[in-house]
């Protein structure tokens, strides 16, 4: 019989150090990093999602977590992090029941926390000041839906995430 499978959702918004967090996380404790499938999408296209292309990109990061293996999925982004853009750039709420829906599936919520120093990284950094507005939609989306997380923030993120995955 195999150990269960527990599935980290890595939220945040651009530039909280996710991708790093994940990727230390799936080293320390074993298991699958998934990356943000939208990195991966923009690095090949050149250029940001257009509103009809979002729902495809949701669903591919989807899959992709249900596909990972291991006893701990690392994930860097989920669903709703594409339906939150959605809604940001394109006033586009269609992707958000679906999203939430994937998110209750999710185990844990570690939400990284916009206090690392901003960045510019290819086509999909918009900036400090978008960044707060977008961690603030994150956290009132979790909020207002009942969805749990624990706070990951300040320069030793992974000591933070690891206390949480053990409690």
């Amino acid at each position: 019989m195999s150990a269960p499978r527990v599935v980290v959702a890595l939220l945040g918004a651009e530039c909280t150090g996710k991708s790093s967090l994940g990727q230390a996380l799936a080293e320390h404790l074993g298991g699958s990093y998934v990356p943000e499938y939208l990195r991966e999408w923009c690095d090949a296209h050149g250029r940001t999602p257009q509103q009809h292309e979002q729902a495809a990109i949701a669903a591919e990061q989807a899959r992709r977590i249900d596909g990972a293996t291991g006893p701990w999925v690392f994930a860097d982004t989920t669903p709703l992090i594409t339906a939150l853009c959605s809604q940001h750039y394109f006033q586009d709420d269609s992707l958000l029941s679906e999203a939430l829906a994937f998110q209750r599936r999710c185990d844990v919520i570690l939400l990284c926390a916009p206090d690392l120093p901003w960045e510019a990284d290819g086509v999909q950094r918009d900036g400090p000041e978008v960044r707060a507005r977008f961690d603030a939609r994150l956290r009132a989306t979790l909020a207002a839906h009942g969805l749990a997380w624990h706070d990951v923030a300040g320069a030793d993120r992974l000591t933070l995430a690891l206390k949480a995955l053990r409690r």
